[in-house]
């Protein structure tokens, strides 16, 4: 499925959603991400059925931030530089975090700016070796966004955070593992194809219960203890409710691979 500046693929039961404008590194821009609100309509689309969801960059980057392209402004006015984060980057940032599927992000080259942060929503971030964060703000005299002031100091700490940000200098793939800011680093050639083997994994698992976890992961950083045990035993009551459950003990006791359906 094509749409503006987006292509969808399904693969069976596995979405890979890529960013599709190399002549600028996938820069991100409003025909963009009006292209993937439109492609999650259809990645949320039971009828397409897709249980895990991959995101990727055509070409030699994953994303290298907002396209500024047309950006300069000489008359003398302030245009609201956060006017497009409410309206636009927003929602599709708050869609990738409310996903009731596993989401996983394939880092294949640079992911600066907005890019970062795009990559940085994957419950499971796969690099190419070649590949490097960069937070690019700085360069032009505007803060991080795209919610990575929320994630970074809970991926990396403050200090590490504070870094990035203040000095903007490139964060390798390799360095990125060593702090704990992504799962795994893949040779470039790879990467792809391991994304979409842990992908199928993923997939055929029980759908509800892992988009459950993933519920449970974001809200844990902001819950108190009794807060997270409370959501705890009320998202298990749901879990336990559900076919997949059942399918999970029977094949247990069965001593057989649970075949789940995903509900």
């Amino acid at each position: 499925m094509d749409f503006e500046r987006v292509k969808l693929d399904i693969e069976g039961s596995v979405g890979i959603l890529t960013l599709n404008h190399p002549e600028v590194m996938n820069a991100v821009s409003p025909e963009m991400l009006g292209g993937l609100m439109l492609a999650m309509d259809q990645v949320e689309d039971p009828k397409n059925g897709i249980r895990c969801l991959v995101m990727t960059g055509e070409g030699r980057g994953f994303c290298t931030g907002a396209n500024l392209q047309g950006r300069g402004d000489n008359s003398g006015a302030r245009p609201d530089a956060g006017s497009a984060l409410e309206t636009m980057y927003h929602p599709f940032l708050r869609r990738l975090r409310n996903l009731q599927m596993p989401f996983l992000t394939a880092v294949n080259g640079p992911a600066a700016g907005v890019g970062m942060s795009f990559a940085l929503m994957g419950d499971l971030v796969l690099c190419a070796r070649s590949s490097y964060f960069l937070q690019a703000f700085r360069r032009i005299g505007l803060v991080p966004d795209g919610g990575s002031t929320w994630i970074l100091p809970r991926l990396v700490g403050k200090a590490r955070a504070m870094e990035l940000s203040l000095l903007g200098e490139k964060l390798p793939a390799e360095t990125a593992l060593q702090w704990g800011l992504v799962n795994r680093v893949y040779d470039d050639e790879k990467l792809m194809e391991e994304a979409k083997k842990l992908a199928a994994d993923l997939a055929s698992g029980p759908t509800k219960t892992l988009g459950m976890i993933r519920q449970l992961y974001w809200e844990s950083t902001d819950n108190t203890y009794e807060e997270q045990l409370n959501l705890e035993r009320q998202l298990q009551r749901t879990a336990g409710y559900g076919e997949d459950f059942k399918e999970g003990v029977r094949a247990f006791l069965e001593k057989r691979p649970a075949q789940f359906k995903g509900n």
